[in-house]
Formats: structure tokens, sequence, C-alpha cells
């Protein structure tokens, strides 16, 4: 029946269209008992900026080994630092704090290496999206 033309939509000039209603208020848009893509994105940005900053083995011992020790302030720092990081979507971040690097795996909030100014020499990071200075 067809002979390979294309088959376009017939409309009629006068033919009542269906409607949708308007709402000006976006928020009534959602259903019943959702919460906006911001607020949620709020909550979990705040929920991960509550986690500590953990260490793993290896950084552990670099830290023990090169006498670099971290007071409460200082933890404080590198959270905060973590938290800019993670803000603008980094993932492995070195950060420089007190002539220390830090190599943080951002996401596990987790210092996979710690440098000391000493031991920077000829010193080279790789495997890095960001680096920041707190």
């Amino acid at each position: 029946m067809s002979q390979g033309w294309p088959m376009r939509p017939v409309s009629l000039p006068n033919a009542p269209q269906a409607e949708l209603p308007i709402r000006k208020n976006p928020s009534a848009n959602r259903a019943v008992g959702t919460v906006s893509f911001q607020d949620e994105l709020k909550k979990q940005l705040q929920a991960q900026s509550q986690q500590p900053v953990t260490f793993s083995a290896h950084a552990l011992d670099r830290l023990r080994n090169r006498n670099i020790r971290l007071s409460q302030e200082d933890m404080t720092r590198l959270g905060s630092a973590i938290d800019r990081v993670a803000a603008k979507g980094g993932r492995e971040s070195l950060v420089v704090y007190k002539n220390t690097a830090y190599l943080i795996n951002i996401r596990n909030r987790t210092v996979i290496t710690a440098v000391d100014q000493a031991h920077m020499n000829d010193h080279v990071f790789t495997n890095i999206d960001s680096a920041v200075f707190a």
C-alpha cells in the first residue's frame, strides 16, 4: 500500500489541542515526598565532609619514618582541603600543607602517602587530577 513515501501527520487548523496545566512554581512539579537535586547534593556533600580523614598503612609508615606529626588543627585543615577538592570534582589530589605534600584519594578521604620537603627532590607525582595548597 505504501509506495515508500514518508508519512506525515495531518493537522487540522481548528481542531482542539490538549493543554497541560502550567505551574508557575517549579517545586510544584515534583512528586510529593521527593527532594530537589540541589538539596540532595548538599546533603551528600555535607555527609561526606563529616567523615574523618584516614591514612593508608603506607602513609602511616611515611609519617612515622619522616617524623611528621599532625595535630587536630592539621587534620581539620587536611579535611577542609579534601572538601574543597571534592566540591570541584577531584579524585586524586596533591595537598601541600606545612612543607609536606600529601597524596590523597578524595572519594575515600584517605591519605595515600606523605612527602616532606627534605624528600621532595626529584620526586614526581603522577595520576593526580588536582592540587591544592592548604
